[in-house]
């Protein structure tokens, strides 16, 4: 039993310095994209499509992903799938033009299938009771942003921007390499528990529950991708801060919403998802409200004199709000895979693709739709406008799910204690 913690813990390690390199790569387009907007003088929207491209391939490649892991050893699929990333990290160099440069993120985009072999790598290691906490370690690899934002400026400043993606393809070399030597095989134990029938994989797609933990992650990551891509742009243009200034604000962000994530794990462990949930979202709710209004200036005319008030959101709060929302978001994407676990123990790899695709789904429109917001309604916050009524749409389906599960589980009650009799 010892020997097998020992491997467990090898396995968690390994499988998340691996993805925090993966997301690392896969969020890149969110620091070189500022250089690229302003040569190619790109509109919001062009800019949000150019930010969600890599987010797209690794969106449509997440299911297919959790199906192929349910067949072959997710270890390996991790090891072949990091490097298919190294050529086109060596070929960002030479890429010129928006169309290519969008062919590449679909390219990059590969990193993000690699979240999903990790999950169905590690989740047969732990016990159910550890489940949380052990996918919620994980899942702090998303400070792989962290990464590309505090380290591809200084790269660029210090060797040129061409050798930005040479220095992240070593780094990505030298992880994959690390993680092929050290991380444990499964057991024999673990692959005699593996079910190959695709049927049995296929059978989440049915069940609606499925589809509404993918609603709760389209927000709780979805957004947390998105917001990593566009806040850099937003400090600049809204409150006319400096790159390098917009690039620190939006790594503390990334930094505080990836290191909770395992203590969100725990507290779904401990508490339960579903508490954990309806306080991630009634918490992001409120402070997508304040973030959603735009500054304003209003006349109000009195007895004797005209009161000018101008209604804005400073900097300062801008920040502070961001960053509880992003550490609800920590803890909301815990508390998913949580109950995720829960409910498809024996699915994890096409269950957790699932979510995990409509997840990432996320970070792929909704760049889009904060783009084709501001252009349209022509002011910044139009973006948060979009995030509070996807979380208000999340919130609502949850209510609505919760209520009916209720009153079934009274109508059963009633009838296992003869207070109803079907009629004959």
């Amino acid at each position: 039993m010892q020997y097998t913690q020992q491997l467990a813990g090898r396995a968690l390690v390994a499988a998340t310095a691996l993805f925090t390199a993966n997301f690392a790569v896969w969020t890149l387009y969110a620091v070189i994209g500022l250089d690229i907007a302003a040569r190619l003088s790109l509109s919001a929207t062009e800019f949000g499509v150019l930010l969600a491209a890599p987010m797209l391939s690794g969106t449509l490649l997440r299911y297919p992903a959790g199906l192929l892991s349910e067949r072959f050893s997710a270890r390996t699929l991790l090891v072949w799938q990091s490097l298919m990333l190294i050529p086109a990290l060596l070929l960002l160099r030479h890429v010129q033009g928006y169309v290519p440069l969008l062919l590449m993120g679909l390219w990059l985009g590969i990193a993000g299938v690699s979240f999903v072999f990790g999950v169905r790598y590690l989740s047969p290691w732990f016990e159910s009771r550890q489940q949380g906490t052990a996918l919620g370690v994980f899942g702090a690899g998303n400070v792989g942003a962290a990464i590309t934002l505090a380290c591809a400026p200084a790269v660029s400043n210090w060797l040129g921007a061409p050798m930005v993606g040479r220095v992240f393809a070593l780094g990505l070399l030298l992880v994959t390499g690390l993680f092929a030597l050290w991380a444990p095989e499964e057991t024999p134990y673990m692959r005699s528990r593996r079910r190959s029938e695709l049927a049995f994989h296929l059978q989440p797609l049915r069940d609606l529950r499925v589809w509404r933990f993918g609603l709760y992650y389209y927000f709780v990551f979805g957004s947390f991708l998105a917001l990593l891509l566009w806040l850099p742009r937003y400090y600049v243009s809204a409150y006319g801060t400096s790159t390098e200034t917009a690039l620190l604000l939006t790594l503390l962000f990334v930094i505080l919403s990836s290191s909770v994530r395992a203590a969100g794990g725990w507290f779904a462990d401990r508490y339960g998802a579903r508490a954990v949930n309806w306080s991630v979202f009634w918490t992001c709710l409120v402070c997508l409200f304040f973030l959603s209004y735009p500054p304003t200036s209003m006349t109000i005319h009195g007895v004797e004199r005209d009161v000018h008030l101008n209604v804005e959101v400073g900097i300062g709060l801008f920040t502070l709000l961001i960053l509880v929302i992003g550490i609800a978001q920590g803890f909301g994407r815990a508390s998913v895979y949580r109950i995720v676990f829960d409910k498809y123990p024996q699915q994890m790899g096409s269950a957790s693709g699932l979510v995990a695709t409509i997840g990432a789904f996320g970070g792929f429109s909704l760049p889009v739709a904060f783009g084709l917001a501001q252009d349209i309604v022509g002011i910044h916050s139009a973006a948060f406008m979009v995030l509070y009524g996807v979380l208000a749409s999340c919130m609502l389906a949850m209510y609505l799910v919760l209520k009916r599960e209720r009153a079934r589980e009274r109508l059963h009650f009633a009838r296992e204690h003869n207070f109803l009799h079907e009629v004959p």
